[in-house]
């Protein structure tokens, strides 16, 4: 019997708020048939994405692409309020909103803490979507920082009075708090962001890398490259001294990762679905892992 052997991360795959984008769209091609436009990639997974694409989903960036008396779907990365008003102004038959609910809670309070005249942080990655929206939401005053040496080039005063940071969601508690502290270092009044904002989806699955990490030889983290938390558990898992590889199928496993390895650690990212973790799997199982 082969003593190599496979550890699921648990817990890994979908999270609430992509499972229910990819129902949203999923359920208007069922009610209203093909085409549906989606703005943006519903969520980061090809599989998914090249999955609805058969079914006659459309993804676009640009509302001028959409044409009059069709439906749109906003995807769970959220949308600027401009992209809200553009489509709004089209003649559309109908728009549905497939933001996640805890983005849309960020959007909320960030509006709320903008019109209270706060300065706003955003700690995130430049040109991801769910940052590009997440900042849309208000017409300046708001600061995109992705490391601590950015903190130093915010056009702030360090004794200003009504300052708050927010996060990408996407990101977890162990990635923001050096920045945060920091930031609390830097501006004495800072407000922090409220812990129900914080996405756990995104922390449990960091964890259970933790944990594989001490056991492991290597990890395969299934997700795609535009995957924010994906590449997330592979850095981390890097950054941990265990080798990591990040891919969208099985079929991409190359047989020298796995020379010397006893023990290989499967994850998946948030928005990866569990048929491409079986897929692995199987894939494993024919070099003798079990």
């Amino acid at each position: 019997m082969s003593s190599k052997r496979i550890i699921l991360a648990n817990p890994r795959g979908f999270c609430a708020g992509v499972d229910r984008a990819i129902a949203i769209v999923d359920k208007a091609l069922d009610k209203y048939g093909a085409p549906i436009y989606v703005r943006h990639e519903v969520v980061h997974n090809k599989y998914v994405v090249d999955g609805l694409k058969d079914r006659g989903a459309i993804f676009i960036e640009d509302i001028e692409e959409v044409p009059e008396n069709s439906i749109l779907i906003y995807s769970a990365h959220g949308v600027p309020l401009s992209v809200r008003l553009q489509a709004t102004a089209k003649n559309l038959q109908m728009i549905f909103d497939a933001t996640c609910p805890l983005v849309n809670k960020v959007h909320v309070e960030l509006k709320t803490l903008h019109k209270q005249g706060y300065a706003i942080v955003m700690i995130g990655h430049k040109n991801h979507p769910e940052v590009e929206g997440t900042m849309g939401q208000v017409d300046g005053n708001i600061y995109l920082i992705e490391t601590e040496s950015d903190i130093a080039s915010l056009p702030l005063r360090r004794d200003i009075e009504k300052i708050a940071v927010v996060t990408q969601t996407t990101l977890s508690v162990d990635e923001t708090k050096s920045i945060i502290d920091q930031l609390q270092a830097t501006f004495c009044n800072l407000r922090l962001p409220k812990n129900e904002d914080i996405c756990y989806a995104t922390q449990n699955r960091q964890d259970a890398v933790k944990k594989m990490a001490t056991v492991c030889d290597l990890l395969i983290v299934i997700g795609s490259k535009n995957s924010s938390n994906s590449n997330r558990l592979k850095e981390l898992a890097e950054n941990l001294g265990i080798r990591s590889y990040l891919i969208d199928f099985a079929h991409e496993i190359d047989e020298k990762w796995l020379k010397g390895a006893n023990t290989v650690g499967v994850s998946a990212g948030a928005s990866a679905p569990e048929v491409l973790v079986e897929g692995v799997i199987a894939k494993l199982k024919t070099y003798d892992f079990n």
